[in-house]
């Protein structure tokens, strides 16, 4: 991953209100529950190397109950856009959008090997996804609607969003 396209994904998610918290692999469990209000409740991290929520405060696997008294939802990200601060996040048995989408505050994982610089770059991702009937979403900073007027936020999700970047992995 280049520099470049790391440091354009942490000024888009400042741009749009996302704070981000770098970290490697062996202090991930220390800065997760750093970031984390409690109750939390999370999907676990299939494929992130060394990672895991055993070791943390969030609450697994996602459950109605959890989600309806989380503060906090854990989720992977599939892949993410420099360009915009977005993050892909895949639809999966797992819970990955309920999670994201239910507590007030969504912490996702990002991997630093998957930002992408722009969306044009996610299209293999997606095509992969869509040859086995999967979907993902797009998610750009905290749920907001301007429907009604004026702008409200956390109508449709997440009041509060934090990414936290691994970068060795």
């Amino acid at each position: 991953m280049s520099t470049s396209v790391t440091q354009r994904f942490e000024s888009s998610l400042t741009d749009i209100g996302v704070s981000i918290t770098r970290t490697e692999s062996e202090a991930f469990a220390s800065t997760l529950d750093s970031v984390v209000t409690e109750p939390a409740v999370g999907v676990p991290l299939e494929g992130y190397g060394g990672v895991s929520l055993s070791d943390t405060v969030v609450e697994t696997p996602p459950t109605p109950r959890l989600l309806r008294t989380a503060q906090t939802g854990v989720t992977p990200v599939s892949k993410a856009i420099a360009e915009y601060g977005t993050l892909v996040l895949d639809s999966d048995a797992a819970g990955t959008e309920p999670v994201s989408l239910y507590p007030p505050t969504h912490v996702a994982v990002v991997r630093e090997s998957d930002v992408l610089p722009d969306v044009e770059s996610t299209t293999d991702h997606l095509a992969e996804r869509f040859a086995v009937g999967g979907s993902s979403v797009f998610a750009s900073g905290v749920s907001a609607t301007g429907d009604m007027g004026a702008l409200v936020e956390g109508v449709h999700g997440p009041t509060n969003v934090d990414v936290v970047l691994l970068t060795d992995q």
